[in-house]
């Protein structure tokens, strides 16, 4: 819009000039032959510019800069619809390479993340995304998490970023993908196979050179106050906390279903199982599972979510998509 305004702008100036110096004989202004109706209604906005002149036979004519700008707008105006189009055109082809990328992305993912492995998939967008810190400007969803395996907090995910590898080398045989793109719309997928939401995240995120600080990550064995003081740092809400451990319904963690994205984590929250002595009740959920669903705030949410699997769903979803674009780079498109 800018640059359409700025090229008709300084088209008409130098047409309007153009126009009075041949054309004046060609079309006075009290002539009504040439009044060009169509022109002179688009026109009205520079009426203002108008002016009056006297000539020597006491006549008055009325030098209208309005129909000269009229005439200069509709001779700039031809040129300047092709070049709608083709931004038009150029936008469209972008958004359709995107969508490509995406889905192309999606499908091979799709070839290699079972029920049995989105688990695993999932903690890596957790254990990537999870070391940012907004004050201090670091870490995030960057792929780091590849430099990282050696860590004691991050065992076993080796071998759901070889899960996602093989994913990877098909998408870069035609098109180069970042780490950080691939755990990101990996995440996701796991969620949806395994009966969760749709989500759909953004391309784009640059990979880390190097790992990220150590001792980012929230440690299981924090009680409430701390969980909700750690995600704070990294921007989340207290919802946003409880919707995100909502995560733990995958996997062996006791909560339902270990292949089923639902609702179960939170109608277990509220049974509190691990305060009994039966069995391997008391192994349900981690330390940081139990403290949440004593803090009244975080009750409120556990609730909520536990009657009302859509809105779960739904609020998952959003927490998801801030997750994996927090502390990203993105490329310069």
């Amino acid at each position: 819009m800018s640059s359409s305004a700025g090229l008709s702008s300084s088209s008409l100036s130098s047409s309007s000039t153009f126009t009075s110096s041949k054309f004046k004989s060609q079309f006075p202004s009290v002539s009504r032959r040439y009044s060009l109706l169509t022109v002179e209604s688009r026109a009205r906005p520079f009426t203002a510019c108008s002016s009056t002149t006297h000539n020597t036979s006491g006549k008055i004519h009325h030098c209208s800069l309005s129909r000269r700008r009229g005439l200069a707008f509709t001779a700039t105006l031809p040129f300047l619809l092709p070049l709608h189009e083709f931004i038009d055109d150029v936008s469209a082809k972008a958004v359709e390479s995107g969508q490509s990328e995406y889905l192309r992305i999606k499908e091979e993912i799709r070839k290699v993340v079972t029920k049995g492995k989105a688990a695993g998939v999932l903690r890596l967008v957790f254990h990537d995304a999870g070391t940012f810190e907004m004050d201090e400007n670091s870490g995030g969803m960057n792929g780091s998490i590849i430099c990282e395996l050696e860590r004691p907090e991050n065992a076993g995910l080796n071998k759901s970023l070889k899960v996602l590898e093989k994913a990877k080398k098909e998408v870069d045989a035609i098109q180069s993908v970042s780490w950080a793109d691939m755990i990101a719309v990996g995440g996701a997928e796991a969620v949806s196979v395994c009966g969760g939401p749709k989500i759909h995240v953004a391309l784009g995120r640059l990979d880390s050179a190097e790992p990220d600080p150590e001792g980012k990550l929230p440690q299981e064995s924090l009680d409430a106050s701390g969980l909700k003081q750690c995600f704070q740092r990294k921007g989340f809400s207290t919802q946003e906390l409880v919707a995100l451990s909502g995560a733990h319904t995958l996997g062996s963690k006791g909560f339902g279903s270990p292949v089923a994205f639902d609702n179960s984590y939170f109608k277990i929250l509220l049974e509190k199982p691990w305060k009994s002595s039966a069995g391997m009740s008391s192994m349900i959920g981690l330390p940081s599972d139990h403290a949440i669903v004593e803090d009244d705030e975080c009750l409120r949410w556990i609730t909520k979510y536990a009657d009302n699997q859509n809105m779960f769903f739904e609020d998952f979803k959003n927490a998801y998509i801030k997750l994996v674009n927090s502390g990203a780079r993105w490329k310069i498109k």
